[in-house]
Parts: structure tokens; sequence; C-alpha cells
């Protein structure tokens, strides 16, 4: 994935040069330039003279090739409308050189990583629905196959790895640093952790927020007493991970309810 993004952003930032109409118009789709249907119509077209001389049928046939299955003839009218607006241009000559050089950065490059990609995501789903933990992390809300496999990776299984839930914790980057010094106290994130694991972590917590209640009113409550977005997941990351060394270390499976179990109303008088 990084030999990915590297070869994503040589090629986008040659784009920019010449060609910032295909950015354009692949800019609001998920995955830009990426995406197959991205990188046949620039196989086909790589200069915006070329582009320009696509009819909306040969455009449509691209973008099936790349694998686009829905929609694919609206898209190419939309798709043409951007290419032909009219923009600077570099000279014919300079423009065709770049043209080549987007050729040779999208085959040797961003192609070979985006197959490698997708040849390893196959490789890992497989692997880790084989893995006995898998019914258990595949529980947690948030939690799909590749973002599951992730934390595997990183966690290990290895049930005497980790002493408690706090180390497990700690190792993450979850769980807050306390540093007192005589009447002063301050409490702040942790910056040494397993980097891989904490940005799992973030992704992990941002998806639980749309697929579990519990999580989102978790993270609304930290919310409300101040607390930045990042910190209020990282905090639910927290108390996610602790439910996942529980469910591990006891063999359960993921269960809503007991998880976030609502707080009890305050008995506490209201002053008047």
């Amino acid at each position: 994935m990084w030999d990915r993004t590297q070869a994503h952003n040589r090629l986008r930032s040659l784009l920019r040069e010449f060609f910032p109409g295909f950015l354009q118009a692949f800019g609001d789709t998920r995955g830009g330039i990426m995406r197959g249907e991205a990188r046949a119509v620039l196989a086909a077209a790589p200069t915006p003279a070329a582009a320009q001389s696509l009819t909306a049928a040969q455009t449509a046939g691209l973008l099936r090739q790349g694998g686009r299955r829905r929609g694919a003839d609206a898209t190419a009218v939309r798709l043409n409308a951007v290419f032909q607006q009219d923009r600077l241009r570099q000279p014919v000559l300079v423009e065709q050189a770049m043209g080549v050089q987007a050729l040779a950065l999208l085959r040797a490059a961003l192609d070979t990583a985006c197959h490698n990609v997708d040849t390893l995501a196959e490789a890992t789903e497989q692997a880790f629905n084989d893995h006995p933990d898998a019914e258990i992390i595949s529980s947690f809300a948030g939690l799909g196959p590749l973002t599951g496999a992730r934390v595997l990776a990183e966690i290990g299984d290895d049930r005497t790895r980790f002493a408690d839930a706090r180390s497990i914790k700690a190792f993450a980057g979850s769980a807050p640093v306390t540093r007192a010094s005589g009447k002063s106290l301050l409490v702040m994130h942790r910056r040494i952790k397993n980097q891989r694991l904490a940005t799992t972590g973030h992704h992990w917590a941002f998806s639980a927020l749309t697929a579990s209640p519990g999580a989102r009113t978790h993270y609304d409550r930290r919310r409300a007493t101040g607390e930045a977005h990042t910190a209020a997941l990282r905090n639910l990351f927290n108390r996610l991970l602790g439910c996942l060394h529980h469910c591990l270390q006891t063999g359960q499976t993921f269960n809503e309810k007991r998880a976030f179990t609502p707080r009890p109303p305050s008995n506490t008088p209201t002053r008047a």
C-alpha cells in the first residue's frame, strides 16, 4: 500500500503539470486515479488532446474495461464534458513528452502496485478467515477482514504476550500518559507506540461510529466534554481494544450491550 501511494503521488504530481483536467474528472470518486477505470482511460488517452478526441462510446467502453459495472454511459458523458473544457496547455511537443512519461509511470509503477495490493488483499483475507481468532475479531463493529487482519498481525495470537488490558492499550498508544510533579498533573497521549496498530485503531474507531450505537454514544459523550475529534476516537479505540483483549482471553464474541452498558443516572442533588 505504501508503494501504491508513492506511485500515485508521483503520477498525480506529473498530471498536475500538463493534464489537470484528468485529476478533476476523477477527483470526486473514491480512490481517484488509482481506480481501475481511471487507469484504463489514462492508458488510452494520456494527454489532453487524446482525451478530447474520445467519444462518449469509447470512454464508456474504457470504463467497463477498467471494471465499471453500472452507470458507465452517464459517467462517460460527464468525463467527456470535463475533458472538453478550455484550459491552459503545454506546448505540443512538451505535452506529448509528458504523456509518454505518464504512461511509463502508470504501467511500470501504479498499475503494478495496484495489482499487487489487490492480490495481497485477497491472500490476507483468506489467511485471516482461516485463523482461529477471526470469528472473535470480526464480531467487533468496524472490523472487517483487512482491518481485523492488521489488528491481529500487530497484537499476535500469543495470549501471554500482554499481561492485562492496560499493557495492550499502552502498546497501541490509546492509553494516556500521566505525568505528575509536585502540584502539577499533566495527562497527554502516548507518542511512543506501535504506529501501525494506532493507525488501524483510528480507522476501526471511525468505522464503529456508524456500525455500533454504543460506540457512537461513547464518542458523543467524550465530544460533549470538550474533547477534540481525534482524542474522542482514541478514547473509543481504547475502550474497544480493552473489550477485544477480554474477548480473546475468554474466547467469546463481542456483545454490544455488555460492552457499552448505559451509565446509571446520577443521584447527586442539583442546586437551585
